[in-house]
């Protein structure tokens, strides 16, 4: 029982700092820094909106420039 302390407190705490240096990348590299972006993307996606008269011509798709950031 006392030998596998041994093994498993510095796994442990190798792995903490493994998770903490992938959360450090991550912040650095931008990962956080936009959460409602994509959110927002999904839902006001109208590329191709369905008409509201049977039989209307579809208007063109708006081009990505177009949609707001």
């Amino acid at each position: 029982m006392e030998s596998s302390l041994f093994i498993l407190i510095p796994l442990s705490i190798v792995l903490v700092f493994a998770i903490g240096a992938v959360f450090w990348w991550s912040v650095k590299s931008g990962q956080f820094d936009d959460l409602d972006g994509p959110a927002y993307k999904v839902l006001f996606d109208d590329a191709d909106p369905v008409p509201l008269i049977p039989g209307e011509a579809h208007p063109q798709p708006t081009k990505k420039d177009d949609l707001p950031a």
